[in-house]
């Protein structure tokens, strides 16, 4: 059964003496079409080769083709197929089950719904009853008319002798047409979308028709099940769906195995058995010990079998990274390769091209064609004609992408609109080929993209927010922005302003909903658009506001619960919510009460605010240098972190404000690096401004797009934006670091060294945060301003911010 073709040419070339066995396969291949239909024919012929000699069913349908086939070949030892009932040789097919009928003997007869006389079946009527020639279901309209009226609605400009001719070629037959016209009359949404649920497939192609006419109004059907927008007419659970979805759904766990794979075959008790355990002995099975699966023994260890996929790689030294690890030999070298080296794609230094990598070393990285450049090993693209794919046939994954883009964003016109033409540059140009058809592959991201192609979406951010939200969409709009086919957007902003207008609408009392309204917009999100400066909102902005609004929220509900408003509520009622058990978000809520208090919503209240006295946890400044040092000369770390952690850990720099850094924040003069934190240029120390200047220098582009440079220092896995806050965190506490209290020790340990106008210049912090920490750190600078007086000619340098931090970091020099 691995050769369900050879078998089948076998036992015709057994009955046969006649025909040769080149032209025995042609014809075999021909009629027993996929592999599916080749193995069903096989295994009928292995069960009943007799079926050759005499052609008589019960058989597939497929083996009275061959044997009609046979005979045309010339073929004399093969018997056509015969009639079950009279025995005529047929040269057609009429079929009920498994068994052939001719002409006379094959149309079934029933009993008429019209007359009630047992006759021969000519049509059946609208619902579906036997109907002979004699009571034909007309009901006098034209078919053709009916189906007219119905497209019309939907486009009024549309010619009739165009819908007429997209009729006869979707279905001849009259009958047909009728069917087809009752069916679209019963549910004329089958023309607007619905189309997979259209009951004959007459229809769909009466879609594809019309569309390719230019009907407005004419949805092309998309698979109710992956949902992309391609040829659907297999039917499955009542709806008709992609060829892909068929094979899905024929996918079986493997009896012996277990793995999950449409059955090749099935035992003698009817389990499905993969195509593997096809060729494996079952008496050569045994149970592997690391995945508990019955399959044939690769090794031996002490703890018993274990199969192919699960066998230990030798632990050797990678050829090419140099790393000791599980290593396998490479087809090309013979030489160990790692699993890391394996699935690494680089820039060849040889000949320059993004290929895979197969010899030479991590700086200087080397494609097979430029390892072994023999023309016989190295099969050419068929359309591109490049020779960078080791025995694999067909397209390479440059033209398939290139296709694939085209099948996509191709409008009705046959060319790629305007304003999508960045898109598919950016796409087709990208290095990583393969990783751009994986992402292409995704049933939302085709249906998007083919939509925005025929121009069925609009290409604007509205049509993003009607579909399901999700990463895939926001991943999808991220790529649409970066390559200028969208507008940039606050996506931070948007999604705060729709769950405050959710947060509003879903309030239950009136006045709830108008305090919220107030609060929310005028007030929160007013407050979040001046400190944002005209920068995106960073989603820890986000999650604050959130937090006081859900603080409304609780609060409100208390109120509304006893029968209170904010108006009428006492200061006994405000004390009792403080001292109940449940109470959460205090802080918040009496944020919330303030803002009522001054706005004249609520009266006679008080909640003072809770005064901030400093930092509360412990201060190691020895920790916070020796971290620092680590940072400075450990190469073993990423570019990435060092450069972040050393930004926190020397000059009290959040995440969000790490993450946010671009390029441009970096400049270079006469040798000394400078970064932009605040309104004042700091010169960074030699060392670290090494490593800012690595960073900058390192180009990144997103794995889908063009290789094209990034404005921010630290970009994120969405292209065009930055490292989220999120994750920036995550990377420094893996190195060992705590945001928070590294920050605060950094901030205590400046703010006793420099002025509090100094620190929020050269830090962009707020001047009044910059006093509390002087405060806090019991700072004493009254004599600064005196001192700075005294000097003469080094006033303006040695009071400069560049200088005050350098003394700063006199220990890291």
């Amino acid at each position: 059964m691995t050769d369900p073709i050879g078998l089948i040419a076998d036992l015709i070339a057994a009955a046969d003496h006649c025909l040769e066995p080149e032209l025995i396969r042609t014809v075999v291949a021909a009629v027993a079409g996929g592999r599916a239909k080749s193995r069903l024919l096989a295994v009928a012929l292995a069960e009943r080769p007799a079926v050759l000699t005499d052609g008589r069913s019960p058989a597939p349908r497929g083996i009275g083709n061959l044997l009609i086939a046979l005979r045309e070949a010339g073929a004399t030892g093969i018997s056509p197929p015969v009639c079950t009932e009279c025995g005529k040789d047929l040269r057609t097919l009429q079929r009920r089950g498994q068994d052939w009928y001719c002409g006379v003997c094959g149309p079934k007869q029933e009993p008429c719904t019209a007359c009630g006389k047992t006759r021969k079946i000519s049509t059946r009527d609208r619902s579906g009853g036997p109907r002979c020639a004699k009571c034909p279901d007309v009901d006098g309209r034209d078919p053709l008319a009916v189906i007219h009226n119905l497209v019309t609605t939907l486009d009024p400009l549309v010619e009739r002798n165009v819908i007429a001719d997209a009729v006869r070629r979707a279905s001849p037959r009259l009958a047909d047409q009728r069917r087809m016209a009752w069916s679209l009359e019963a549910d004329s949404s089958l023309l607007t979308g619905n189309g997979h649920l259209a009951p004959v497939p007459a229809i769909l192609r009466l879609i594809d028709l019309l569309k390719a006419a230019g009907v407005d109004g004419i949805v092309q059907p998309a698979c109710p099940r992956c949902h992309r927008t391609v040829r659907i007419g297999k039917p499955l659970d009542g709806q008709r769906v992609c060829r892909n979805c068929i094979a899905k759904s024929r996918i079986e766990e493997c009896a012996r195995c277990g793995t999950r794979r449409e059955p090749a075959t099935r035992d003698s008790q009817g389990r499905p058995l993969c195509p593997n355990c096809l060729i494996q002995d079952p008496a050569n099975l045994e149970t592997c010990t690391v995945c508990s699966r019955r399959r044939s023994v690769s090794v031996r260890t002490s703890n018993g079998p274990v199969c192919p996929n699960c066998r230990p790689l030798p632990t050797r030294v990678c050829s090419i990274c140099g790393r000791t690890a599980p290593c396998t030999l490479s087809q090309l070298t013979d030489q160990p390769r790692c699993g890391a080296c394996h699935q690494r794609q680089a820039r060849c230094s040889v000949c320059g091209s993004f290929r895979g990598i197969h010899s030479g070393s991590a700086e200087a990285p080397v494609c097979g064609p430029c390892t072994k450049p023999d023309v016989e090993l190295w099969r050419p693209c068929p359309t591109c004609g490049q020779a960078d794919r080791l025995r694999t046939p067909g397209p390479c994954r440059r033209c398939l992408l290139d296709y694939r883009l085209g099948e996509l964003l191709t409008g009705p016109s046959g060319v790629v609109a305007p304003e999508l033409q960045a898109l598919q540059d950016a796409l087709a140009g990208t290095e990583r080929a393969a990783t751009a058809l994986h992402w292409l592959s995704d049933g939302i991201v085709s249906r998007v993209l083919g939509d925005l192609g025929t121009a069925r979406r609009p290409l604007t951010h509205q049509a993003l927010d009607d579909l399901p939200a999700g990463k895939t969409i926001e991943h999808l709009r991220s790529v649409l922005v970066a390559t200028g086919v969208l507008p940039q957007r606050d996506e931070q902003m948007v999604r705060l302003e729709r769950a405050v207008s959710d947060l509003v609408t879903s309030h239950g009392s009136p006045d709830g909903r108008q305090i919220l309204h107030r609060y929310a917009t005028w007030h929160l999100l007013r407050r979040l658009r001046r400190r944002a400066r005209d920068q995106d909102v960073t989603h820890a902005q986000l999650v604050v506001v959130r937090q006081h609004l859900r603080a409304v929220v609780l609060l409100l509900d208390w109120l509304t619960g006893r029968g209170l408003t904010l108006p009428t509520c006492r200061q006994a009622d405000l004390d009792q919510w403080l001292t109940s058990a449940d109470t959460r978000l205090h802080r918040e809520a009496g944020h919330f009460v303030r803002w009522a208090l001054n706005h004249k919503v609520a009266h006679g209240l008080s909640f003072p605010a809770v005064k901030w006295t400093g930092p509360s946890q412990a201060m190691d400044d020895e920790a916070r240098l020796a971290t620092a040092r680590r940072l400075l000369h450990d190469n073993v770390l990423k570019t990435e972190d060092r450069l972040a952690g050393l930004l926190l850990v020397l000059y009290a720099q959040w995440p969000a404000a790490i993450s946010r850094l671009t390029i441009s924040h970096i400049d270079e003069d006469n040798g000394t690096v400078r970064i932009r934190l605040g309104d004042v240029p700091v010169a960074l120390p030699g060392p670290l401004g090494e490593l800012a200047l690595q960073q900058v220098a390192i180009q990144r582009s997103h794995a889908v797009l063009a290789r094209t440079a990034s404005p921010w220092l630290f970009p994120g896995g969405q292209p065009g934006r930055p490292i989220s806050t999120w994750a920036m965190g995550e990377r420094l506490r893996k190195l060992g670091i705590r945001p928070a209290e590294t920050r605060s020790t950094a901030l205590f340990q400046l703010a006793t060294e420099l002025p509090a106008a100094i620190l929020a210049r050269t830090l962009g912090i707020h001047i009044t945060v910059a006093v509390k920490w002087q405060r806090a750190a019991a700072g004493d600078w009254a004599a600064y301003a005196a001192d700075v007086s005294r000097r003469s000619g080094q006033a303006g340098t040695a009071g400069s911010p560049d200088h005050q931090l350098h003394d700063t970091k006199g220990e890291l020099r």
